[in-house]
């Protein structure tokens, strides 16, 4: 089966045609030796199979940042059958300076002309023909959105010729220095030697390891007088303005796009961040209410979710009775005096099915006859904490949906715009917003995102940031909490507490990046030059594509890590050290108890230690499993709850158990808002750890837990006693204004500290 790579500028449309091309056969895994996705699948819309390989996004081959150097190398060492080069019809003259270089690889290469119904409306035209005349390659226009020209852009990569020997555009005054360049290329047998030429005359890092090609490139270099990598992309530049952007016939008179008058007001230098925060907002609200508008007359049921004996289990009742019974709990998922948000809804409904699946494998062990500890493993070990967290499965999936429309429309792009004003202030660039924003959905891909940053201070302050963007593991933790706190202290509105914890990780990762600029991670900010893709309605395939890939990992999640956890965290409360099995009895005497009991001084301070009464263990234990998967922490309360309430039957929604937990352990609500951002800000989770270390520069890792650790402990502490005691805000404020006093003395060389492990001369 042969291969073709894809590849094209970061918002060139990539993903959608990639999407389009493999569908549901597309698989992602990880590069050989690194940790940045490689997502592959196969085409199977023609006479042939065809594997596609999705390069990462770049703007050109040369090794600025390390997706550059992974795409590079992909073409060079693995010699794919052909290389589709996706460009934006609206930037063709940005697009085509990869075109040029790609070009000049020893491989096919076919031009797929995108967004060209983009184009259209906007009342240009773009001559095909005589562009694929002029560059020497074929070129398809295509709709990637509308899945238009797909199939003739396949058909002609797959009757490309087999093989093809790299050209260049450039040759005027650079023609002798590349002769010159490519003569000692092809004396050192190099594949691919016009590309390899013209990357020694740049002073390419990659080509100049060899003690030859260096003394070679500084030879071509002498001779030629001038800034030669500089002379190369001016000329690749003229070159492509000169003879290519000749194809695209400019409107009479341009039309003012619709993404051009909405701009006026999204990116409003004054109105444009406080339209995000509404934004993001009713993200929310449509996400978590459970009062997203009254509905009066409603009034028969009494809770929002049902019990089993609204199902009709446990009585006898005829089938109308059971008829009517069923229609109250179905009703009740959609509202109960007010209607529900999308989130709400879907969340109840699939907690409606697992109230039937659980009852009905509490029914088959109890028939079966199974031992005490074998029920009490399945219905509280097994069955109760995967359903605790498989509940929070909708939520989440409306959540990632909603940051999915809103990054697919292009809006997401203006908002790291806007934001690099302010983020520049603090020392990072607009780019770190995107793997930041990222980290909404998963700190993995977010971190590995960071790639693209060129400055390596500045990667590192954003990785360590990330997971302070709450991703959906953590969401289950906000949601059930927010929940306790209003079933139990009178609270209402769960999304406006779920909201304020998001915008407060929101700060808490503003505020370290500026503290960490300013001390241990200063440096220049680096340029931010972006493209600003047009607004376009999200294509349903490609969203759905991310939202089953979404569920495959959640679920894959849930009956693996989370499966295990459980299971031994049902085992350690349910036996003692002496390997006696007490279930729900005497809880105080099991293995966890003790090792609850033995960390649970150290949270003191945050609300959730000592303070608590003999049971609020309970806390410091969910804590400590949640640094194995943030899942994990409702996933113990619901193993645990069983131990407070004999026959305990929790809602899936893990509300139900944190109720359980609060009302047993005497906790305060700011303790629980200590709790929530403790686990949102702390170490994240193994896989986010792992990823973390191979991103990281060496050494830093280390520095990074601590950082996790100190920062989270800080916050959970202040939200404790802040909301305790309001006037210790004042002695929080002043331990700022002394830290950010010595931070401008050290800055001004007023003060010196001194540097942690280093040698004294």
């Amino acid at each position: 089966m042969r291969t073709f790579a894809l590849a094209g500028n970061p918002n060139s449309g990539k993903t959608t045609l990639f999407n389009a091309l493999t569908g549901s056969t597309a698989h992602v895994g990880n590069w050989p030796g690194v940790t940045v996705d490689k997502r592959e699948g196969v085409y199977k819309g023609g006479r042939e199979h065809v594997n596609i390989v999705d390069l990462p996004g770049i703007y050109s081959l040369s090794p600025y940042t390390p997706e550059e150097v992974i795409a590079r190398n992909f073409i060079l060492n693995e010699h794919p059958d052909g290389i589709i080069n996706i460009v934006d019809a609206t930037n063709l003259e940005r697009n085509l300076y990869l075109t040029t270089q790609l070009l000049e690889m020893d491989v096919p290469v076919i031009i797929a002309l995108n967004m060209m119904d983009a184009v259209g409306k906007a009342g240009d035209k773009i001559d095909a023909a005589a562009l694929e005349s002029r560059i020497g390659v074929p070129v398809v226009p295509i709709s990637a959105l509308k899945e238009t020209g797909i199939k003739e852009l396949m058909q002609r990569a797959v009757n490309m010729p087999s093989t093809r020997r790299g050209t260049t555009v450039l040759g005027g005054r650079l023609a002798q220095p590349i002769r010159q360049a490519e003569e000692f290329c092809r004396q050192q047998e190099l594949s691919s030697p016009v590309f390899h030429a013209l990357k020694l005359i740049e002073g390419d890092e990659l080509e100049l390891e060899g003690r030859e090609a260096k003394a070679e490139a500084e030879k071509i270099r002498a001779s030629f007088g001038d800034d030669l990598d500089a002379a190369v992309a001016d000329e690749r530049y003229k070159y492509i303005s000169a003879n290519f952007s000749t194809a695209k016939v400019k409107a009479a008179k341009p039309v003012q796009s619709k993404s051009d008058r909405a701009d006026r007001v999204l990116t409003h230098k004054i109105w444009g961040i406080p339209i995000f925060i509404v934004i993001l907002f009713f993200v929310f609200h449509l996400t978590f209410s459970e009062n997203l508008f009254y509905l009066n007359g409603f009034t028969e049921s009494q809770a929002w979710m049902p019990t089993m004996e609204d199902l009709g289990y446990g009585q006898t009742l005829g089938d109308s009775e059971i008829y009517s019974n069923f229609g109250i709990a179905l009703a009740a998922c959609f509202y109960d005096g007010a209607v529900f948000s999308p989130g709400v809804i879907l969340t109840n409904l699939l907690n409606l099915v697992l109230n039937y699946i659980t009852y009905g494998i509490g029914l088959g062990v109890e028939a079966a006859g199974a031992a005490d500890w074998a029920a009490s493993l399945v219905n509280d070990g097994i069955v109760g904490g995967i359903t605790a967290v498989l509940g929070f499965l909708p939520q989440i999936l409306t959540l990632f949906l909603f940051f999915s429309i809103l990054e697919d429309t292009g809006y997401m792009a203006r908002v790291a715009f806007i934001l690099d004003r302010i983020f520049r202030r603090f020392g990072l660039s607009g780019r770190a917003f995107m793997p930041m924003i990222m980290g909404f959905g998963c700190s993995l891909p977010a971190m590995i995102n960071t790639r693209t940053l060129a400055d390596e201070k500045e990667r590192t302050a954003t990785i360590r940031v990330i997971p302070f963007f709450s991703c959906g593991a953590k969401l289950p933790i906000l949601t059930a909490i927010a929940g306790g706190i209003c079933g139990v202290f009178g609270f209402s509105n769960v999304d406006v507490i779920t909201y304020s914890m998001y915008l407060l990780g929101i700060i808490t990762a503003i505020v370290s990046v500026i503290v960490m600029r300013s001390t241990t991670m200063r440096g220049e900010v680096p340029p931010f030059i972006m493209e600003l893709p047009a607004y376009h309605v999200p294509g349903f395939k490609n969203l759905m594509l991310h939202l089953w890939d979404k569920t495959k990992h959640f679920v894959k999640k849930a009956f693996t890590i989370i499966f295990a956890s459980t299971v031994l965290i049902w085992f350690l409360q349910s036996f003692t050290w002496n390997w006696t099995f007490i279930g729900s009895d005497s809880m105080q005497t099991s293995i966890l108890a003790s090792i609850g009991q033995l960390i649970q001084p150290l949270f003191t301070p945050l609300g959730f230690g000592s303070q608590l009464n003999e049971y609020g263990w309970v806390f410091a234990v969910a804590a400590i499993t949640g640094l194995i998967a943030k899942e994990n922490v409702i996933a113990t309360f619901s193993v645990l709850a069983a131990m407070f309430v004999a026959g305990f039957e929790g809602t899936e929604d893990g509300v139900a158990e944190a109720v359980v937990m609060i009302q047993n352990t005497g906790i305060t609500w700011p303790a629980l808002i200590s709790f929530i951002m403790f686990n949102m800000t702390t170490i994240p989770c193994f896989a986010a750890c792992a990823t973390a270390k191979a991103e990281l520069p060496k050494g830093k890792f280390g520095w990074t837990i601590l950082f996790w650790l100190v920062t989270s402990y800080i916050v959970g502490a202040i939200c404790y006693t802040v909301l305790s005691w309001w006037w210790t805000l004042f002695i929080w404020l002043a331990v700022a204004a002394a830290a950010v006093t010595l931070i401008v003395l050290k800055n001004r060389g007023v003060i010196k500290l001194p540097r942690i492990g280093k040698k004294r001369a």
